[in-house]
């Protein structure tokens, strides 16, 4: 369904939402695809359009994969960030802004993104 959607990016991606841009009762990791500020076409049904500001990320991305190792594939990348001091880079984690993962494709291998800050 969101694949039918008109996308900026190409492609959905999945986020996991502070919770300031959290309705009640919902997921903290969403599916959703970005379009255009001025986007008047139909929002499918049980979808919400959000509005989210500009900020900067860091990518995290693995080698080209097989589809079988997927899952290691992911806890890589992740202890990867864990390891990670975005302040060597003069930057903080930017929690107020969501997390971002790409569907991991085996051919272009896994990326998540997280956002940043400037150190004040």
């Amino acid at each position: 369904m969101l694949k039918s959607i008109k996308s900026i990016s190409g492609e959905p991606v999945c986020l996991w939402l502070p919770a300031k841009y959290r309705q009640p009762n919902t997921s903290e990791y969403i599916q959703g695809v970005e379009v255009a500020t001025d986007y008047n076409a139909p929002v499918p049904k049980g979808f919400d359009v959000i509005e989210l500001p500009a900020a900067k990320y860091l990518m995290f991305k693995s080698a080209p994969f097989a589809e079988e190792n997927c899952g290691a594939t992911i806890e890589d990348v992740r202890a990867a960030i864990k390891e990670y001091d975005p302040k060597t880079k003069g930057y903080l984690w930017d929690e107020s802004n969501p997390r971002i993962q790409l569907e991991p494709i085996g051919s272009r291998g896994y990326i998540e993104m997280l956002p940043i800050k400037k150190i004040d």
